[in-house]
């Protein structure tokens, strides 16, 4: 960068030469290679690129290189900024005066002696495009209109911030962010919390890597108790991007002085410390220029000789020259890989905008868009349920593999768990097998019983079965809501439309699935099937049940015989009552005989043999095998004896001294006998052979059928037709411009996207990015 000559431009104008030395200073950093070129682009790049990132506001995420100001209330921040432009701009007063951040980009003009008619010096507003500000004490007052545009008359603060550039040849290219001053107690109408609220809004600018910290902490104040270098020692802890300003040097206590400040032995910064001497606040009321005042700094250190040898550390033009050179050297070291993060969100802003798509008002343009969308849908169903979907899960089962789990892991070991005589206990088998033998006696084991039984046992499959088959539409729901596309959610009627129809083809598959299951259960339950290879026959579970009666009976009588102690008095009186019990009986049974007619006694030893057959042989049906005959109980004799008439009065000298019988009338309810013989033993555990066999039979059907049938039925049966139906319902020109009306937000959110990259793209066309690299 190039320097007016000191005849056009009073040293004393330009930040960085005091006014009796030469400009040597400030035209030696600035023109010595490479800082020329460096100061002249690279600051200008970062404030174009600051501009256009400005456009997206809290929107943005790259973070540009910039230089933030921070201090306390009255630590004479205002004055620092001032000195570096040399103007009087900034509002002042007692309060907090900087309520909105204040983005300073200082550019550095050059102006020919022969042209009277330049501007000289002004000021430019990003919110005022266009307007040039030649009077200073005019962009003070649109900083406080602009704030108070923003918050109102009182003394709250905001985040949203004010750009102002200025353009002078008394500048060098600097860029600076006057962030609010620390507070400790809230005036006027601030929160209480005003203190928090400002260091979290200076944190949010100073914690990233590409900030300069400019600390400025007063003189006469300790240095270790400073708010500005606490703050900046949280987002910094090592010093390295942290550049202390020492102000008001003029007004320490007599006898002490700044140099162990300066020299960093007190807290050591890597980028070292600047001092400044400040306007009072006389000065300012007495309206003192900042040429005055840097006259007055340049006489305060020249008649100190204790910062003679510190010339590099003192006063406004140091500053400048090296917060210039500073923000050069950081801008240069961050710039490559700023181009990389804005080319990287460009490509990801460039897929989030073809993940909106665009709108089209052509009625061919909207089939297209809307047989697009529906394809999708079905291949995405299709592959979901296949297991190909490409973003399948690596946590958790999702998809078919949660259908294969409920058709194994639920429903098959569901009913494999389940005891077929689990609700049947003795009582209710036998109560089943003399129901079935009607007014005669139990000679053998009926096949009614069984059968009936079994059905019962059958039947209740078909419950488990139908929740297999809604749990198979349920995960089938599922499937569907995760086929929705990011470009289906644009459009909500669509989306609606979409689900409707698959909801009703999911239940238009369902419902012949559980027809198909309903007569899979009837089927089996209408023909058993006893001829059937795996079921285990009637011999066999007689064999079984006769041979765990023998172990039964075996292992009671060893147990009887392990026994030596004699029988205990509660044992022999039940023996005793036992004995007492059968000469009770056979007493009544000698008085029964005694009382029947004689012709009953040819009846009683024509029925011997068949008595006597019957004790040592089990009659069984035909599911058992059996080709036993059996006689007649009453022989084959074929004489007849008349009956006595019950009305024919009884005869004989003793029948008129017995009183007449009365029958008690038999119970509403009535249970098989709670005396349980052998015979009934072994029916009973025939019963229960004959039902886990056949069942276990059947079990098997049902896990093998029940699966095939959701899949043939509702799975398949959508994954084939699912598009069809889309076609066949949905995709009508009458309903294209319905559908596809979009959402507020979708719209909203497209815009916004083409106009973060469309900034972005400004960005990285920006000429001076490519010269960098050039140059560099």
């Amino acid at each position: 960068m190039s320097q007016p000559p000191p005849s056009s431009v009073p040293p004393a104008a330009v930040p960085g030469s005091p006014s009796t030395a030469p400009p040597s200073p400030v035209s030696n950093s600035s023109s010595s290679a490479p800082s020329p070129f460096l100061g002249e682009a690279v600051i200008p790049l970062v404030n174009k690129l600051q501009d256009i990132f400005s456009q997206l506001g809290s929107a943005s995420t790259i973070d540009l290189p910039q230089v933030a100001v921070v201090g306390s209330q009255s630590s004479g921040k205002s004055s620092v900024l001032e000195a570096l432009v040399g103007r009087d701009f900034l509002p002042r007063g007692s309060d907090i005066c900087t309520r909105r951040p204040l983005v300073l980009q200082l550019v550095q003009t050059s102006r020919r002696p022969e042209d009277r008619t330049e501007l000289v010096e002004w000021g430019e507003f990003l919110h005022i495009p266009g307007r040039r500000f030649t009077d200073f004490a005019a962009i003070r007052k649109e900083i406080q209109a602009e704030t108070d545009r923003e918050l109102g008359t009182n003394k709250g603060i905001s985040e949203k911030q004010i750009r102002l550039k200025i353009f002078s040849p008394n500048v060098l290219n600097i860029t600076l962010v006057d962030l609010p001053g620390i507070t400790k107690v809230p005036v006027g109408d601030q929160p209480n919390d005003i203190e928090a609220r400002v260091r979290t809004m200076i944190l949010s600018y100073i914690k990233h890597e590409t900030c300069i910290i400019l600390a400025v902490s007063p003189a006469n104040a300790d240095l270790a108790n400073s708010d500005a270098l606490q703050m900046a020692r949280i987002a910094d802890p090592d010093g390295s991007r942290t550049i202390g300003v020492i102000t008001k040097l003029d007004i320490m206590d007599r006898g002490t002085d700044a140099r162990n400040f300066l020299l960093g032995n007190v807290i050591p910064l890597r980028l070292g410390y600047i001092g400044v001497v400040n306007r009072s606040q006389e000065d300012i009321i007495a309206n003192k220029s900042i040429r005055d005042a840097l006259v007055y700094e340049e006489g305060f250190f020249r008649s100190k000789p204790v910062y003679h040898n510190l010339a590099d550390r003192c006063g406004v033009p140091q500053l400048a020259i090296r917060l210039n050179t500073i923000l050069v050297q950081h801008i240069k070291a961050i710039l490559p890989d700023l181009k990389s993060r804005i080319s990287t969100q460009m490509i990801t802003l460039q897929k989030e905008l073809a993940s909106y798509g665009e709108l089209t008002e052509s009625k061919s343009g909207q089939g297209a868009l809307l047989l697009n969308i529906l394809t999708k849908y079905s291949h995405g169903f299709q592959s979901v349920v296949d297991g190909k979907n490409e973003e399948m899960s690596t946590t958790e089962l999702s998809g078919g593999a949660r259908i294969h789990y409920i058709f194994q892991a639920i429903f098959v070991r569901s009913l494999e768990e389940v005891d077929p005589c689990d609700d049947l206990n003795d009582d209710d088998i036998r109560t089943a097998i003399q129901n079935a033998t009607g007014p005669k006696n139990v000679l053998f084991v009926p096949e009614v019983p069984f059968e009936l039984l079994v059905r019962r046992q059958i039947a209740r499959l078909l419950e488990p079965s139908l929740q297999c088959a809604r749990f198979i539409y349920d995960e089938l729901v599922k499937i569907s809501h995760r086929c929705e596309t990011h470009e289906l959610q644009r459009f909500p009627q669509l989306r609606r439309r979409i689900e409707e129809v698959v909801a009703s083809f999911l239940r238009e598959g369902l419902s012949p699935a559980e027809t198909m299951i309903g007569h899979l259960i009837e089927m089996e339950m209408d023909y058993i099937n006893t001829s059937h290879p795996g079921f285990i026959g009637g011999s066999k579970a007689v064999e079984i049940a006769l041979n765990q009666q023998r172990g039964a009976k075996a292992l009671a009588s060893k147990d009887l015989h392990d026994s030596e102690r004699p029988p205990s008095l509660p044992e022999k009186q039940a023996k005793a009552r036992a004995i007492l019990a059968r000469t009770n009986a056979a007493s009544l049974v000698s008085h029964e005989q005694v009382a029947s007619k004689p012709s009953a006694v040819p009846q009683e030893k024509a029925g011997t043999p068949g008595s006597s057959g019957s004790g040592s042989t089990w009659g069984i049906s035909s599911i058992f095998s059996s080709s036993e005959t059996r006689q007649p109980v009453n022989g084959s004799s074929k004489e007849h004896v008349p009956a006595r008439s019950f009305a024919e009065p009884a005869q004989g000298p003793l029948e008129s001294s017995f009183s007449s019988i009365q029958l008690r009338e038999p119970p509403a309810t009535l249970r098989a006998s709670d005396a349980q013989g052998e015979q009934e033993t072994v029916e009973i555990a025939v019963t229960r052979l004959l039902l886990k066999s056949y069942y276990d039979i059947v079990r098997k059907n049902v896990q093998d059928l029940v699966p095939k049938a959701i899949m043939h039925f509702l799975v398949n049966h959508v994954k084939r037709e699912l598009h069809s139906v889309f076609i066949r319902k949905l995709y009508r020109e009458n309903l294209f411009e319905e559908m596809l009306q979009e959402k507020e937000e979708i719209a909203v959110k497209r815009k916004r996207c083409k106009e973060i990259l469309r900034v972005l793209q400004q960005a990285a066309w920006v000429k001076f990015l490519l010269s960098f690299d050039h140059h560099c």
